[in-house]
């Protein structure tokens, strides 16, 4: 598939170990009191042992990202260095319409060797990043965007930025092709017994769903799982104080994988997720669907060894992820597979999260019931709303969203923060954030205050479902 053509789908040893290879910490500088130069680049890491050309957003001292504070102005240049057309998301944050990053809505791709300038309010601290509305997504064309809040200057707290992302040495068009490809000999509607779900794209199965329909849970098994462009074979390898405490902001920026969390022998405590603060919850397992962000705060014991903090690939063995290594502490060498495959991911963890910060009290102005569709077969995804979503300026909005698909679908809502309020039907008044995961065959319904007029996506953030179909707009009423 052609970038255009999807574009328009979619709008429809120690020593060796010690050497960090993205500083995405609080080295990033900010934009307070100035314009911010970022740089769309391609760039050259070793992954397996290979060279790789992969994408980049870097600032003019080659650091990626962006490091800002609440309230700052985000006032960015962005400049595209690469020979190809592209555009950038700023995921997490709600500017303007114009300003949010996917092509034609409303403004073109940002062509090879052109700039585009943004100013808008950044708005509250939180975890976020920035990537590309393309396929190129899949190249690493994402970095961090952080935003800090003043008031923690001041804490005893060391701050650990970690993206996670899944890769291949393959194009992402050789991937979406092969995924089209693999059952290219009929339509068998998805789940059916006897359907082959083997093929070069790879597959990971998981148990039946109702109805006796096989869930998928991987559609591509991947050359490598990066935390900052790192394997476990070669990880990053974060300096801090026996008994140091760290605020890990852990973004999975990956394009088809979901991971979950694994701090082993330390407690977390998790404090916020999309950048969204919530009443702590402790525990040492926090899984993330593909988009979603989590803050989680760790506190280290007083003794001198290291302490790994592997990122588990959902359903399988596969791992990557960080050490954490107090000064004159060893690092042992890690394993990149488990013994044991790691969780499926499920809605436990969202029922017990609440909001800091809920949506005020108000009934409902709008409901609309949106169904999650697809054929894993003919890989062919969709979103049925009934009636069309469109709202009015003020309303509040509720949305239930129903998963009738075999795989899961973290669901992506553009230039908004909303609420999820029931799972399975259930009330509740839980966290508030913009992305959210939809298991086979479970429901979400989320409320949403229709306060940023635009036309804004809202998507399957599994790269190829929404390139292959699986996107909506939240419409404002022209």
């Amino acid at each position: 598939m052609k970038r255009r053509d999807f574009l328009k789908v979619a709008l429809a040893g120690a020593a060796g170990l010690a050497v960090p290879a993205l500083p995405l910490g609080p080295a990033f500088a900010g934009a307070s009191g100035g314009q911010a130069r970022l740089g769309i680049v391609r760039r050259t890491i070793e992954v397996n042992g290979k060279a790789a050309s992969v994408f980049g957003v870097q600032r003019a001292d080659g650091m990626p990202g962006l490091r800002l504070r609440a309230g700052d102005t985000f006032n960015v240049l962005l400049h595209n260095e690469t020979a190809e057309s592209t555009i950038v998301h700023w995921h997490g944050l709600t500017p303007p319409w114009p300003n949010d990053g996917v092509a034609d809505a409303p403004l073109p791709l940002i062509a090879a060797g052109t700039d585009r300038a943004y100013d808008f309010p950044v708005g509250k601290s939180g975890t976020h990043w920035m990537h590309a509305h393309t396929l190129q997504e899949q190249a690493l064309l994402a970095a961090p965007l952080i935003v800090t809040d003043p008031d923690n200057d001041k804490k005893d707290e060391q701050e650990i930025v970690i993206l996670l992302h899944d890769f291949s040495f393959s194009s992402p068009e050789e991937l979406l092709a092969g995924l089209k490809n693999k059952n290219a000999g009929g339509t068998m509607p998805m789940g059916q017994d006897g359907m082959d779900m083997s093929g070069g794209a790879g597959n990971t199965m998981a148990g039946m769903g109702n109805g006796g329909m096989a869930t998928d849970i991987n559609d591509i098994d991947y050359d490598a799982y990066l935390a900052n462009d790192r394997t476990l074979d070669d990880p990053e390898v974060v300096s801090m104080e026996a008994g140091g405490r760290a605020r890990l902001r852990i973004i999975n920026g990956a394009t088809a994988t979901a991971f979950t969390i694994d701090l082993g022998e330390l407690e977390g405590e998790l404090v916020a997720v999309d950048g969204q603060d919530i009443e702590p919850v402790k525990g040492w397992r926090f899984p993330m669907t593909m988009g979603q962000r989590i803050d989680v705060r760790v506190q280290l014991p007083r003794e001198i060894r290291s302490f790994p903090i592997p990122a588990l690939r959902e359903g399988s063995r596969e791992r990557t992820g960080i050490i954490l290594r107090p000064t004159g502490a060893a690092v042992t060498k890690l394993v990149t597979t488990g013994e044991d495959d790691a969780p499926v991911l499920d809605l436990m963890l969202e029922a017990q999260l609440r909001a800091i910060e809920p949506l005020a009290s108000r009934a409902a102005d709008k409901a609309f019931d949106m169904a999650l569709t697809g054929d894993m077969a003919a890989y062919r995804w969709g979103l049925q709303t009934n009636p069309p979503l469109v709202v009015d300026p003020g309303d509040r909005v509720e949305i239930m969203l129903r998963n009738t698909s075999m795989m899961a679908h973290p669901m992506h809502l553009h230039g908004h923060h909303f609420q999820v309020v029931a799972i399975d039907g259930r009330r509740l008044q839980g966290a508030v954030r913009d992305t959210v995961l939809l298991p086979p065959n479970r429901s979400v319904t989320i409320a949403v205050d229709a306060v940023n007029p635009g036309q804004w996506a809202f998507h399957c953030h599994h790269l190829y479902h929404m390139a292959t179909g699986m996107m909506s707009t939240f419409a404002y009423r022209v």
